[in-house]
């Protein structure tokens, strides 16, 4: 098997599949098996709960793809596991970082398709700094409940495999612009990062600070890139992350309890780094592992040969 080269970032998409069920519409790209858009059938029109992107063009800030072998960063691109120093491609050069794994940006493969559901699916083959295969596959599938998405992720090599698996989320309530909505986080903790996007420091509570969102907040002024944990989970084993507009309409990103982590970005307009004004959409990106957890170890999973890990998040308008 050889050394597989990392695809363009600014690859187009090359096509989308719809999918329809219980009052919503999805669409899915081949290209990353990226949530290309998700809406809700409303009398006065189609309600967008995520952001979209036009066909081949990039997706902005890699919304709605998949993260995986690893969520995130990784420092320096490097990790030792199993005794072994691994020295992965940097992709995120501006800070010496490899950043969220190989499959965003790689033409995913339909292995099933219906009316209200489609399944993907991607073998991770040998990369820089990484001898470890892994088959992805992903199902979305829509009813009245909304967007429930279903990920599995196969070690199909000889040997012990470390994984992370994140979602690039981006979750708005129709046109409304952000600073008129409110947020609630279901997450008791949050990690500091330094400069380079990297913790520098254990979790901390969030009770009474900035990064307190467990009553509804305004999104005013607020400006987030972060990674939080300790998520609290209904009896059902979810957690739930409400986006509310000021007619009380709104959005909600839940999470199974595989995914254990959630990483909030909020762009903040006057911070000096690349990202696009404040718009109508924050991310909100369930995450199996924080940043670096290819050297902290912090809730990296790790996949025996044959072994298989499955995790599920979905999203859907409150109040249905």
């Amino acid at each position: 098997m050889g050394i597989a080269k990392l695809p363009r970032p600014d690859s187009p998409a090359a096509a989308a599949f719809e999918i329809r069920g219980g009052g919503y519409r999805a669409d899915i790209a081949v290209k990353g098996a990226g949530l290309r858009q998700l809406e809700l059938d409303c009398p006065e029109g189609p309600m967008a709960l995520s952001e979209t992107w036009e066909i081949g063009t990039r997706p902005p800030l890699s919304a709605g793809l998949i993260l995986a072998p690893w969520p995130n960063r990784i420092r320096n691109g490097r990790f030792t596991f199993d005794g072994i120093e691994h020295q992965l491609e940097i992709t995120e050069p501006g800070f010496d970082n490899a950043i969220h794994g190989f499959v965003r940006f790689t033409d995913w493969s339909v292995v099933n398709h219906a009316d209200d559901r489609i399944e993907l699916a991607i073998d991770v083959r040998l990369h820089k700094g990484w001898p470890y295969p892994v088959r992805l596959t992903v199902d979305y599938a829509l009813d009245y409940d909304g967007l429930t998405v279903t990920h599995t992720a196969t070690n199909t090599g000889a040997i012990p495999a470390p994984f992370g698996m994140g979602f690039h989320s981006f979750v708005r309530v129709g046109d409304f612009p952000l600073d008129e909505c409110t947020l609630r986080l279901s997450a008791g903790t949050r990690v500091p990062l330094d400069e380079r996007m990297l913790p520098n420091g254990g979790s901390q509570p969030v009770a009474g600070t900035y990064y307190d969102f467990t009553s509804p907040r305004k999104l005013k002024s607020v400006a987030l890139d972060t990674p939080f944990s300790a998520l609290d989970v209904d009896v059902d084993g979810r957690s739930r992350h409400e986006l509310r507009a000021p007619d009380g309409s709104g959005t909600v990103l839940w999470a199974a309890r595989e995914f254990g982590w959630l990483q909030a970005f909020v762009a903040d307009p006057d911070a000096g780094r690349p990202y696009p004004g404040r718009g109508r959409a924050l991310a909100l990106e369930p995450m199996t592992c924080p940043p670096d957890a290819f050297n902290s170890g912090i809730d990296l999973l790790v996949l025996d040969p044959g072994q298989k890990w499955t995790g599920r998040w979905g999203m859907a308008a409150m109040g249905r």
